[in-house]
């Protein structure tokens, strides 16, 4: 049985959206723990609400490193996607590095790779391309890194009622004490096929949690949602308006050739035996 566990991440990680009696926070640690009955002394949570894999790799992997887990659940990099800084990269660095850190000490990994967030949180059509796009990146680096070390990963989207609203809190970005545990059911099973024992197996019964008031929706609608919301499209409007113009040129201009240049020489006519070599298409900026 493991003797240790440590979370690192961002507000999933935290717990947000399983509210306790009192105003905290249970979420997917505290389960997973009750799970392995690991010891109050023996359970640390370093993550925080907003943190990035950058965060996670120079903030939080210390701390869990100097605790020793036998088990690291690592929950990061939806926040990148939504930063118009966005790197692919770096994040893929970041991550190696919280990987091999915590595998050399001792820790059997868990990560996540992530589910459509736009189709929960029901975005426009644009933003919900944009932001596809962003986490087919994302769960790409993380199907990379995982590979290569070996560590099991948990695919959020094929989690059952991944996408039903059951799952989600009233925020549609965090999930709900139901989610939760599907979250922590998911990573004791990585646990179990891994080797260790899991003597109390998560149960998908709500219970001990806080059940948010109408009050609290609207609150959090608006103190939290809209700000969010406003934050966040400043960041990926401007990816997403990218995403708009390529599609509407690839719909006028099937071809690939782009629109005719004003003064340019007419083509000659094919009939003449004569083919006209078309340029090709210039690859679109990186930051694009």
């Amino acid at each position: 049985m493991p003797r240790r566990l440590a979370v690192l991440g961002d507000s999933t990680a935290v717990g947000l959206g399983d509210p306790l009696p009192g105003g905290a926070w249970r979420g997917v640690g505290p389960l997973v723990a009750g799970a392995l009955r690991i010891e109050p002394a023996a359970y640390l949570n370093c993550s925080f609400t907003g943190a990035r894999m950058g965060c996670v790799r120079t903030g939080q992997l210390p701390a869990a490193l100097a605790h020793r887990p036998d088990v690291a659940l690592v929950i990061a990099g939806m926040n990148d996607t939504l930063r118009s800084d966005f790197e692919p990269r770096s994040v893929a660095a970041d991550l190696d590095r919280v990987v091999t850190g915590l595998t050399a000490a001792g820790a059997l990994v868990l990560t996540v790779r992530f589910h459509d967030h736009g189709r929960v949180f029901r975005l426009p059509g644009s933003l919900h391309r944009a932001l596809r796009s962003r986490i087919d990146a994302l769960n790409h680096v993380i199907d990379v890194v995982t590979a290569r070390h070996a560590a099991p990963c948990l695919d959020l989207g094929g989690l059952p009622g991944a996408y039903e609203l059951t799952s989600w809190s009233v925020d549609r970005l965090h999930p709900s004490e139901f989610g939760h545990r599907l979250l922590a059911s998911g990573f004791t099973g990585l646990v179990a096929e891994a080797g260790y024992r899991v003597p109390e197996p998560v149960s998908l019964t709500c219970s001990g949690g806080a059940a948010p008031s109408t009050a609290d929706h609207v609150g959090w609608l608006v103190l939290k949602g809209v700000p969010w919301l406003y934050r966040r499209g400043r960041d990926l409007v401007p990816h997403a308006a990218g995403v708009m113009l390529r599609g509407a040129l690839r719909r006028a201009w099937p071809g690939g050739g782009g629109p005719p240049v004003s003064g340019a020489a007419p083509a000659r006519d094919p009939g003449d035996g004569q083919r006209v070599a078309r340029r090709p298409e210039a690859p679109a900026p990186a930051g694009a």
